[in-house]
């Protein structure tokens, strides 16, 4: 594997990680820097998440038409430089507020998956680009499941050391992509940067001018809403329905995230040899459909543990998806598409907590009509059926 690939998919890792890194001793954390109950610290807990969400969702078309104009090589190495500050703030933050400036300004670093994806098109043949998407993908996965283990293991160190490791990693990365990726964007493809085109919703226009983008971005959305429901409610669901503990939760976790780094590292490429990007969307879809609505039926937790990670066989959507729009969009606009996909992820990592959460309640409260503890596989099932309607009524030719 050549160093520049090496270097952006340890820092798609990084970026995974520094979310799972922090998770295990967040409750711990907010609970000694602001007092009151278990309770209170779920709260602030949520509005971290979605402040970082929020944030993502902003700056990632920003970044991303950055990249398009000053470059990737210079994006990238900033956003790490920014991050690792970061992380030593929250290590020593003595407040709430300063814990919250701490994700804002995350959020905003995090933003450079749009970066990241640009480069990988930016080096990729086009034919290679989805399954080039696909290690990025494969990263993303590995580091979802070290980051939790990671993090569980540094807790025992105190609430402080899981930031300490993560800043340090982030240093190191930096150090690694100061010496090893070169600049990509070139005369040609450089593009001058505007603020109307930075902001999400420009972004989203001019992106959408493309007649076939427009409903693709509407299929990447309701499938990133759809399997979310996994972070979503998991731990709720399995300790509702299964009376699982958070060790078997964390397992379960870990083997979907395995899954997910081999499919997308390497099953990927073969689905793609044998269906094309077309009907490797399809066929991840259907896959999908049929296991969110055997989840939502099963009382097993065993035939639950089972279905676990073959539930990541259908991560071959996103990078399918992803080659898919990649190879339609010229390659001025590479940096502008990572951005517009980045903040379609994190507009649906806001939207989908909130739907999932309120659909489980729901059907699990005291006095509820009709007890459903499966109801979000339900309805993450019914998203995929609308956007696997959207993406075959969807017309477009690849480069």
């Amino acid at each position: 594997m050549r160093l520049p690939v090496l270097f952006i998919l340890v820092t798609v890792m990084i970026d995974a990680m520094g979310i799972g890194l922090i998770m295990p001793i967040m409750p711990d954390l907010i609970r000694e820097v602001q007092g009151g109950s278990l309770a209170d610290a779920a709260l602030w807990g949520g509005v971290l998440s979605t402040v970082f969400a929020v944030m993502q969702f902003l700056f990632s078309p920003i970044i991303g038409n950055l990249s398009d104009s000053f470059g990737r090589r210079p994006v990238m190495l900033i956003s790490l430089a920014v991050m690792a500050a970061d992380y030593l703030v929250m290590a020593l933050a003595g407040s709430i507020w300063l814990l919250l400036l701490g994700r804002i300004v995350g959020g905003i670093t995090a933003a450079t998956q749009a970066t990241a994806g640009a480069y990988m098109a930016d080096i990729s043949e086009p034919t290679q680009k989805a399954a080039n998407f696909g290690l990025i993908g494969a990263g993303f996965g590995a580091g979802f499941v070290l980051g939790p283990l990671i993090g569980g293991l540094l807790g025992e160190f105190g609430t402080r050391a899981p930031f300490y490791a993560a800043a340090g990693l982030a240093a190191l990365n930096f150090v690694f992509g100061y010496w090893v990726m070169g600049e990509t964007v070139t005369d040609r493809t450089r593009r001058r940067f505007t603020w109307a085109r930075a902001n999400p919703l420009s972004a989203f226009r001019e992106i959408a001018r493309l007649p076939a983008i427009r409903p693709l971005l509407a299929v990447y959305f309701f499938y990133s809403v759809a399997l979310y429901v996994y972070p979503a409610i998991w731990s709720y669901f399995t300790q509702e329905r299964f009376g699982w503990t958070p060790q078997v939760i964390g397992l379960s976790l870990g083997l979907f995230g395995v899954t997910m780094a081999i499919v997308q590292g390497w099953l990927i490429r073969l689905t793609l040899r044998w269906f094309g990007e077309r009907f490797t969307v399809i066929w991840g879809h259907v896959f999908d459909m049929i296991t969110f609505g055997l989840l939502a039926f099963v009382t097993s937790g065993t035939l639950a543990l089972i279905l676990t990670p073959l539930a990541a066989l259908g991560a071959v959507v996103s990078p399918a998806l992803q080659g898919i729009m990649s190879r339609i969009v010229s390659d001025d606009q590479q940096g502008e598409l990572q951005g517009v996909m980045t903040s379609v992820h994190a507009l649906s990592m806001i939207v989908s907590p909130l739907m999932m959460a309120s659909v489980f309640s729901a059907f699990t409260r005291e006095g509820a009509a009709l007890y459903q503890p499966g109801a979000p596989f339900l309805l993450s099932m019914a998203l995929l059926v609308v956007g696997l309607f959207l993406f075959m009524r969807t017309r477009f030719s690849l480069a």
